[in-house]
């Protein structure tokens, strides 16, 4: 296998980016440094669902898959970026559908909403993100995908507070990535090699990510 080229569809992690709105902020202190004391570190304080991270089942469903139990060949394998129109703050299945094709099942599908270009303190960005609509459960129980990406801070709009599109699409074994970045970069309907790999966080609920895209050729 060639690995033609790669994209990183990661955030950088730094002290006091946007994150959802209600959690702890992010901090990364120096620790030491090469001139004074031989070598440097850092100290992280962050919460595991920060960043591009990686929800794991056990997310929102009791003694379901936690992060460090999810198959390495869920988390690496053929994944498409697709573009769905909408209005709003929701993702509808009819805007799933005329995007879909048939080779998109059981694949890791990215969604690009162009949202990451918003990235800022703001309550565009932080509160008015869209996601997906409850009847897009269905739609995604029926096509299968390994994992569903999303370039917004969470996988489903922050009005919905019952978090029904996670509870429900986590129990069906769906793991989610989000806060995805740098979709643009991806043709829509190219197959890409995509790897998602989260830290080995042992019975977490989920974990900070680095996420790339590859272009390969045969062996």
């Amino acid at each position: 296998m060639e690995i033609r080229k790669i994209y990183d569809l990661s955030v950088s992690l730094k002290t006091g980016m946007p994150t959802w709105p209600t959690q702890k902020e992010i901090k990364i202190d120096p620790v030491g440094s090469v001139l004074e004391n031989g070598s440097t570190s850092e100290f992280l304080s962050v919460p595991s669902h920060t960043g591009t991270h990686l929800d794991a089942p056990a997310h929102f469903v009791h003694q379901a898959t936690t992060v460090d139990e999810i198959p390495l060949d869920m988390l690496i394998g053929t994944g498409y970026c697709i573009r769905p129109k909408f209005s709003g703050t929701e993702i509808h299945a009819e805007d799933f559908a005329g995007a879909w094709a048939s080779k998109y099942d059981n694949s890791i599908i990215l969604v690009n909403t162009g949202w990451d270009r918003k990235r800022s303190f703001s309550k565009e960005f932080q509160y008015d993100f869209p996601g997906l609509a409850e009847d897009a459960i269905p739609f995604f129980k029926n096509h299968k995908p390994k994992v569903i990406g999303i370039d917004t801070l969470g996988i489903e709009p922050y009005s919905h507070s019952d978090f029904k599109v996670h509870r429900e699409l986590l129990g069906a074994g769906i793991p989610f990535i989000e806060d995805l970045a740098g979709l643009h970069q991806l043709e829509e309907g190219k197959p890409y090699l995509i790897a998602a790999l989260p830290l080995k966080i042992h019975k977490g609920s989920g974990c900070m990510a680095r996420v790339v895209a590859m272009e390969v050729g045969g062996v």
